[in-house]
């Protein structure tokens, strides 16, 4: 039973550590949702020469005579860039077309007035589902390191059940509600922000991943809470049922000493009440009479 209560308790500590870690690194990082933008490509110059447009094929007249009117034979998606961006909970990135390098902005920024609320409490939802989490490892810790009974690994694992628990509802609330921000930052957010195509990044996979290994954390803890409280009320009641036959049998026992007992002396009593009969009528021909003992010799 200790091994078996042991190897759950490692089990389930190593899910909460797994979520904790996901959970951290998803909160932290800029790839929940990543895609291309739609860009309008820039003019060429002495610096960028390929991914621009290059006017009448005279780029020296084009930066010194800015009056002269320009055109262009490129038409339809040719005139555009479609740069790479990733967005998280704190910053959106996206691909420096005019240099190397990526440039950020803050998501919150970018998200419209009427869903900035909701984003906060996603970030606030965020902060206690990895502080619930912290909670739950370190109660599930001392329950397997530190408990010496089992009732106190009971209470632990109570506790860390239902902080476990806690946690990944909000974070379940918190990922969900992110996910609605940025769908409606896709469609309402600035001009030169709004995606061309996108899709869900790995920080949205590991945010995802950390809800389900919280989830099986808490299964396992209660798993291992309510066997180990089954376990304890068998045991007890095998014990118990144990003593109450031990009981009926010494008391069976005790009357069936006391019965015998009792008709030992009973029939003690009966012979020496006939020899003392026997030595009556005898003495009574010699002439002395014998004391017979009385009820209390029996």
């Amino acid at each position: 039973m200790k091994t078996n209560r042991r190897c759950r308790a490692l089990l389930a500590v190593s899910l909460n550590l797994m979520a904790l870690l996901f959970s951290t690194t998803a909160f932290i990082t800029t790839h929940w949702c990543e895609g291309t933008q739609r860009v309008p490509k820039p003019s060429c110059g002495k610096e960028k020469k390929t991914n621009c447009l290059n006017y009448s094929g005279n780029e020296t007249a084009n930066e010194t005579n800015q009056n002269v009117v320009h055109y262009s034979w490129e038409t339809g998606d040719d005139r555009f860039l479609f740069r790479y961006f990733h967005t998280g909970i704190w910053y959106s990135c996206e691909e420096n077309i005019n240099a190397a390098g990526e440039k950020c902005r803050s998501f919150i920024d970018l998200a419209p007035a009427s869903e900035k609320g909701v984003l906060w409490l996603s970030v606030v939802s965020e902060v206690l589902y990895i502080m619930l989490l912290v909670v739950g490892f370190s109660l599930m810790c001392l329950e397997l390191f530190h408990s010496s009974s089992v009732i106190d690994g009971l209470k632990l694992n109570a506790f860390a059940a239902v902080f476990t628990v806690l946690s990944g509802l909000l974070g379940m609330v918190a990922h969900m509600m992110y996910t609605q921000v940025f769908q409606v930052t896709v469609s309402l957010g600035p001009e030169d922000w709004r995606p061309h195509s996108w899709d869900y990044g790995w920080s949205f996979c590991l945010a995802w991943g950390s809800f389900t290994c919280c989830m099986a954390a808490s299964v396992t803890t209660l798993n291992s809470y309510t066997k180990t409280v089954i376990e304890f009320r068998h045991k007890r009641k095998i014990f118990e049922q144990g003593f109450r036959e031990e009981q009926n049998f010494l008391d069976q026992e005790a009357i069936k000493y006391f019965r015998e007992r009792s008709v030992q002396t009973a029939s003690l009593c009966s012979v020496e009440v006939f020899t003392d009969s026997a030595s009556l009528r005898k003495s009574r021909h010699v002439g002395k009479v014998p004391e017979i003992p009385g009820e209390d010799a029996c």
